[in-house]
């Protein structure tokens, strides 16, 4: 959804709505800023609100950067605003006027507090740090100034320093979007150092939103597409083979050719594509393997809906087949009635209609790839249309075997243990922003806080990878637990798995050897949750199938204790497990 267009008194009612029905699970963000920013706080909280996040967005002193980046270490998030023009007071025309020293001074002061700003936001969740731009007040400036010259450096300097949980945002790319005009309100600023206008806090908000909803779990993971008229100019069914247009080189096909395009390069970005067409199977099949013009082959769809089914339907069965929640889908269709019926149906799936101007298409294709923004792309991404292609081979072996211990012993798994690895954070953190299903408590954590997990003595992370005769899933599962300064107790942070290997009893074989870690640490008693989410109930009561106790319960949250002399391992003798420090 675009805010652009909303009104700022309608954002502030509704937000204030939002903030009524959201009482739970809050995200605190700070802004830290050398300028009057507060008008950004419902601007930024509504679309965060709309998609389920309970956002508070509060501000520290104004103009205290430095000194409130050791205040605020504790924030899930923290936004920095750092503008040059207030660097020192009216530096937008003083510091064309200062000698070569006066000018290497300021250079110097301000890295040398970028440095001490980012060392005390090192442990924060997620920090996001506007790059320096002299745009506000040299946009039609032909010859480069002072002002220019420092924000070059002072961005280079940024991303030199910049640690994993830090991220840049261009905010040259935001003011483009409105413009500067519309962007800077002058007035404002000179009387009151209130640089913003409304409309730029509202593409501001929408352009850093990817960045919220990747690290809480809310990035988008398949993309849907219908063909007629969507993937192709024309209607199959009617036109035929020869006459659908698809190619760069026609003036109907040119658009096509490059949406196709940008959906194969979502797809190695580890997004899945599937196909949910009205159509003869065998006619859309005929066109991705041999239509000379079809960018979008075989090898870059997960899943083919092709069929005279209701696409409602068709997106359900979508959903059971790949074990991936609704709400993680983005549909691309040109039919107003099937775009429609759709959102009415299944509200929870995110639906783009095709515009009617087609030269508009790729540049809302564009607009929405933030939806499935992730902070880093892992080698799992790369491989996850192989992965899903090698359980289809498993369900097609499963079906031969009546037992199925014997269908689990012959497809030869092996377990390999990751502990403390500094070479997997990215994939780590993706697992804890990602999974949702088997997950029992469902926290999410950046890069930044896995380095930190894993630098402090006090916690162990402990991640698997699994592998078998149809390949390898990649790292699929872990565990954070908190060690309590090795006192003999300690406590199950997080647990989790990829839905993708549910099944196949691996689970209990990884707490079989989690409890020989444990053992390590010679940690005798060990404490666990499971907080309820709306995607979780099927753990609901995993950790009572692992020897754990039930010592409080409610609606929302189960609390376990176990006492390790008591645990009873599994054993399935078919798991290898491997611990690569054997390696």
């Amino acid at each position: 959804m675009n805010y652009i267009d909303e009104k700022y008194l309608y954002i502030i009612s509704e937000n204030r709505r939002l903030s009524k029905q959201l009482v739970n699970n809050e995200i605190n963000i700070v802004i830290l800023s050398n300028i009057i920013v507060h008008q950004i706080k419902e601007i930024l909280e509504y679309p965060l609100r709309t998609e389920g996040i309970n956002a508070k967005v509060e501000f520290g002193d104004y103009d205290n950067i430095v000194q409130d980046s050791q205040k605020y270490i504790g924030s899930s998030l923290v936004i920095i605003f750092w503008e040059l023009c207030n660097i020192i007071d009216g530096l937008q025309y003083k510091i064309e006027l200062l000698s070569e020293n006066g000018f290497e001074t300021i250079i110097e002061k301000l890295k040398l507090e970028i440095d001490l700003v980012l060392k005390n936001l090192q442990k924060t969740s997620l920090v996001l740090i506007n790059k320096f731009t002299s745009l506000h007040f040299l946009n039609s400036n032909i010859r480069e100034r002072n002002l220019h010259i420092l924000g070059d450096q002072l961005n280079k300097h940024l991303k030199k320093a910049i640690n994993a949980n830090v991220r840049l945002v261009d905010l040259e790319k935001v003011l483009s979007i409105v413009g500067v005009e519309k962007s800077i309100d002058f007035r404002t600023f000179y009387s009151s150092k209130a640089l913003y206008t409304v409309d730029f806090f509202k593409a501001y908000a929408e352009y850093i939103k990817p960045f919220i909803m990747s690290v809480n779990g809310k990035a988008k993971k398949i993309l849907i597409f219908d063909c007629d008229n969507t993937l192709w100019n024309g209607i199959l069914g009617e036109d035929g083979f020869d006459k659908i247009e698809m190619s760069s080189r026609t003036k109907a096909g040119a658009v096509f050719y490059e949406i196709q395009a940008l959906a194969v390069d979502l797809q190695k970005q580890g997004i899945l594509i599937g196909l949910n067409s009205k159509n003869n199977p065998d006619d859309v099949d005929e066109v991705i393997r041999f239509h000379p013009d079809m960018q979008l082959k075989d090898e870059y769809i997960t899943i083919n809906k092709s069929n005279w089914s209701d696409k409602v339907s068709n997106l359900r069965e979508i959903a059971d087949e790949l074990n991936i929640g609704l709400d993680s889908f983005v549909v691309i269709d040109d039919s107003p009635f099937e775009v429609n019926l759709i959102k009415k149906e299944l509200p929870e799936v995110t639906v783009l209609q095709v515009p009617v101007e087609l030269y508009k298409y790729p540049k809302m294709f564009r607009e929405n790839m933030g939806l499935f923004y992730n902070h880093s792309i892992t080698a799992e991404d790369r491989k996850k249309i192989g992965m899903y292609k090698q359980q289809e081979k498993r369900e097609g072996v499963k079906k031969k075997f009546t037992d199925i211990e014997d269908y689990l012993e012959s497809l030869e798994l092996k377990m390999t243990i990751h502990e403390n690895n500094n070479s997997i954070i990215h994939r780590i953190s993706q697992l804890t922003q990602k999974t949702n299903q088997f997950n029992l408590t469902t926290k999410r954590y950046t890069e930044g806080d896995i380095k930190n997990f894993i630098e402090n003595k006090n916690f162990v992370i402990v991640a698997f990878s699994i592998s078998d005769k149809f390949g390898d899933s990649g790292v699929t599962g872990l565990c954070i637990v908190n060690l309590y300064n090795k006192i003999q107790s300690a406590e199950i942070d997080s647990f989790l798995m990829s839905c993708r290997i549910i099944g196949r009893n691996i689970e209990y074989a990884f707490v079989d050897y989690l409890m020989n870690i444990l053992n390590r640490y010679k940690i005798n008693t060990i404490t666990a949750n499971y907080i309820r989410t709306k995607k979780n109930e099927q753990v609901k009561e995993f950790y009572d199938r692992c020897s754990f106790s039930l010592t409080k319960s409610t609606n929302s949250v189960r609390n376990y204790t176990l006492d390790r002399s008591n645990y009873k391992p599994k054993r399935f003798n078919y798991i290898e497990v491997i611990n690569e420090s054997q390696y």
